[in-house]
């Protein structure tokens, strides 16, 4: 494995640079507790974003002009300009662990892992206004979000019940719930069934929601943890922690293509333009980068356990369009 050192301190004032001059990755660092916001080529930091306690994950607005990213510990959400780093607010909110919003971008999801809850929120993008519509008690440890694509229903891995929970978002309760295996984590929805890294084993469980069961195994290393897929339809990756590895899986048929050694426990990943992969390697206080071609691993050192990672492409940023691939869950 190459090791890329930090090429320069923090910049004058904490300001990024201009337009056309640098592709920033976001890192959400746990136990540092902060927003460390690298330039991707030089990996050098070019800002630090303080924040309470502990943040885990983050999230894109629906028109990609705000990033979210929840301070679970801390009880708040941060607003970001994801062209800039600036925090353009900050909003009490219990226990924001997750965050996604659904596909309608009508609603923000949030799940509160220590305080077992699911909150519902409507979304007033003007405002960056968030108006709570329900909450929900479905079980131990609410982890993971996913969507069915028409936004009727959400699906919250419950890591401390072995289950995952279905939430009608009409009625803002619960609708079923299905034991899929030890401490199930990240959840994706992919051609009509549900993913889920099923942390406390090795191995991705295929749901079949309107069945609701498990009809499929997929091993895929000790400690599976989340899943994302590529963009354009290419492979889905499932990162372990524990094997510290990063398996790409055929996205038609799901059947295991490659795997690639990944030391520092692997967490979660996004995509840049060139389809290399950026991932957390949580147990390393290291970023990660992957080329999948060639299977050559870079790194370079950033906070105590990072976890939320985002891979922003400068002209996208300042045309205000969608990245090229999807976020870190």
């Amino acid at each position: 494995m190459r090791r890329l050192a930090l090429a320069l301190p923090l910049l004058a004032a904490g300001f990024l640079p201009g337009p056309g001059r640098a592709d920033v990755v976001f890192v959400v660092n746990s136990m540092d507790p902060g927003i460390q916001v690298v330039d991707a080529a030089t990996r050098a930091e070019l800002r630090q974003i303080p924040v309470l306690r502990e943040p885990h994950h983050l999230t894109l607005s629906p028109a990609r002009d705000v990033l979210l990213v929840g301070d679970s510990g801390g009880n708040e959400i941060l607003f970001l300009d994801p062209a800039t780093g600036e925090v353009k607010k900050r909003e009490r909110i219990a226990n924001p662990y997750n965050l996604e919003f659904s596909p309608d971008g009508k609603l923000l999801v949030v799940t509160g892992l220590r305080r077992d809850q699911v909150d519902i929120y409507g979304w007033d993008a003007p405002t960056m206004g968030l108006n709570l519509l329900g909450r929900v008690k479905p079980g131990d440890m609410p982890s993971h979000i996913a969507y069915r694509p028409d936004s009727r229903f959400t699906y919250i891995t419950l890591q401390g019940s072995r289950a995952i929970a279905a939430i009608d978002l009409e009625t803002r309760q619960i609708a079923w719930t299905l034991q899929v295996g030890r401490e199930p984590a990240g959840i994706i929805w992919h051609n009509g069934k549900l993913l889920i890294g099923i942390m406390g084993s090795d191995h991705v469980a295929v749901v079949d929601p309107e069945a609701r069961r498990v009809e499929r195994t997929i091993r895929v290393g000790r400690g599976a943890h989340a899943l994302f897929p590529s963009p354009g339809g290419g492979p889905i990756y499932v990162t372990s922690r524990v094997d510290s590895r990063i398996t790409a899986l055929d996205p038609v048929s799901l059947d295991v293509m490659r795997v690639y050694d990944v030391p520092g426990g692997p967490d979660c990943l996004s995509f840049d333009e060139q389809g290399r992969i950026w991932a957390t390697l949580r147990w390393n206080r290291q970023l990660g980068l992957l080329d999948p071609a060639t299977g050559e691993v870079s790194t370079s050192l950033v906070g105590r356990s990072p976890h939320g990672v985002l891979f922003r492409n400068w002209n996208m940023q300042a045309r205000n369009e969608a990245p090229a691939a999807p976020l870190a869950r």
